[in-house]
């Protein structure tokens, strides 16, 4: 999958809902508690987990009545929209102090010992052990320099449009001034994700829009299917109706008066990469005027799961031996998807998850995402890019282990080559978000404070004003 993770069908390192080897899913929870009182460890904690070269920053309340019974607490996770997560068996004891997160395959756990101002101990899930280290305080929200803040220079509205039986939600920003203005639609990753595709504590679609829409652009971005405003099932649906929810979109801004009609194109970041052609392929000629692909794929999605194993669980340490064992294990899953046989597909990522000493119940998730990369292993995006007759800009990160480069931007070149206006390029040391990387893997998404490189914020602008003739 791609988009908000990677799938890797046997998971080597889980950190509460995060597969540092790619694949995210975000809990969520209600708000933190207050000062806490009672025993010495009451209150507000803060510090991280130290997974080796991605440490995962964690804020704990506490709050301890007399006596080592009647506890309770909540967690804060930023990076993976974990607040206020309510804690379970939370226990003080003198100077042991231990608590466990609910609801969250792998069974974590805390325990540790309170000296002074710290507590410091060893956090456990699936079987794995990292040390963690919290001082009193409050965690710091995560940096995010580029997030917008109110008010704006421009205009913003929610709105909601029909697509088909259901209505999505969402926001168009739009310049000050009358219009009509070129306008974008965003079309989102893979998985379930909101109008700004959070992830990570980062917002790139709010980031881009807000480029877009000081540039001249308006913006439409949408609540996926089932979530937010939006109705409809959150995954599993074909591709042809995602297409057609773009499309949706690009109704609803025909009928603004602030919009030129002729003028509105498609923004598709790495699965939206594959919705954005089809929704031009199913529209009639002259709806939609041109077409960016952030990250998007250019070969069928069962060959980029394939190489998403191979360079994830290598950019984690696995050792070769384990990284082609995988991979042929997906290969596996993909053959019996491609063939028809999904039950085969959940057995097989089941059963190897199982043999690999991985806990009932993350087995179980790891069979449960198959049905959800249906339409993605079975989907291949060249014929509905050969057809663009429209302007196209298609980048790529060069540190991308999602959707890698070296994979689609060859093939990306050969099917935008009857296009009379196409332009394929690769930024250099970008991930698949477009963040300057150290490795590239998706577990560094949330330390890196950048959310979109400016020169591909730069560069966008700039195509964009440039074919709508801004």
């Amino acid at each position: 999958m791609v988009g908000r993770g990677a799938f890797v069908l046997t998971l080597s390192v889980v950190v509460l809902g995060v597969v540092t080897t790619g694949c995210a899913a975000p809990a969520g929870g209600s708000g933190a508690g207050g000062s806490g009182a009672g025993g010495s460890g009451a209150g507000d904690w803060q510090g991280a987990i130290e997974i080796p070269n991605s440490p995962l920053p964690v804020g704990v309340h506490l709050t301890v009545p007399d006596g080592p019974d009647g506890a309770s607490g909540t967690i804060d996770i930023p990076s993976q929209g974990l607040t206020g997560k309510e804690l379970s068996a939370v226990r003080v004891d003198g100077d042991a102090v231990s608590f466990a997160i609910p609801g969250i395959p792998g069974d974590p756990t805390f325990r540790g010992t309170l000296a002074g101002d710290s507590l410091r101990g060893d956090f456990t899930q699936s079987g794995q052990t990292f040390p963690f280290s919290l001082a009193r305080g409050t965690l710091p929200p995560p940096a995010r320099p580029q997030t917008p803040a109110q008010p704006y220079p421009y205009r913003s509205e929610d709105v909601t449009f029909p697509s088909g039986d259901l209505t999505l939600a969402g926001t168009v920003t739009t310049p000050e001034g009358p219009g009509p203005f070129p306008a974008v639609v965003m079309i989102t990753g893979s998985g379930a994700q909101d109008r700004d595709e959070t992830i990570a504590g980062h917002k790139p679609f709010l980031v881009l829009a807000d480029a877009l829409t000081r540039a001249g652009v308006a913006v439409l971005r949408t609540d996926d299917r089932g979530v937010g405003g939006s109705g409809g099932a959150p995954s599993g649906t074909p591709y042809t109706d995602l297409a057609d929810d773009a499309r949706a979109g690009v109704a609803y801004l025909r009928t603004r008066s602030d919009v030129d009609p002729a003028r509105i194109g498609l923004f598709g970041h790495s699965e939206g990469g594959y919705l954005a052609p089809l929704a031009v392929q199913r529209s009639a000629p002259g709806d939609i005027a041109f077409a960016v692909l952030m990250a998007g794929p250019s070969i069928p999605g069962g060959d980029v799961l394939i190489e998403q194993n191979r360079l994830i669980l290598g950019a984690a340490g696995a050792p070769a031996g384990q990284v082609e064992a995988q991979v042929d294990r997906v290969r596996q899953m993909i053959t019996q998807v491609q063939a028809g046989d999904v039950a085969g597909a959940e057995r097989t990522a089941r059963e190897q998850a199982v043999a690999q000493g991985l806990p009932a119940d993350q087995a179980d998730g790891a069979a449960a995402q198959v049905p959800a990369l249906v339409p993605f292993l079975t989907y291949d995006p060249r014929p509905a890019l050969a057809a663009l007759q429209i302007p196209v800009f298609a980048f790529f990160g060069s540190k991308d282990l999602q959707v890698p480069p070296a994979q689609s931007e060859g093939p990306m070149r050969e099917a935008l080559s009857g296009s009379s206006d196409a332009t394929v390029r690769t930024f250099d040391g970008l991930n698949h978000l477009m963040q300057p990387a150290g490795t590239g893997a998706p577990a560094e998404y949330a330390t890196i404070e950048t959310t979109v490189d400016p020169a591909v914020l730069e560069a966008v602008t700039a195509w964009v004003t440039r074919v709508t003739g801004r």
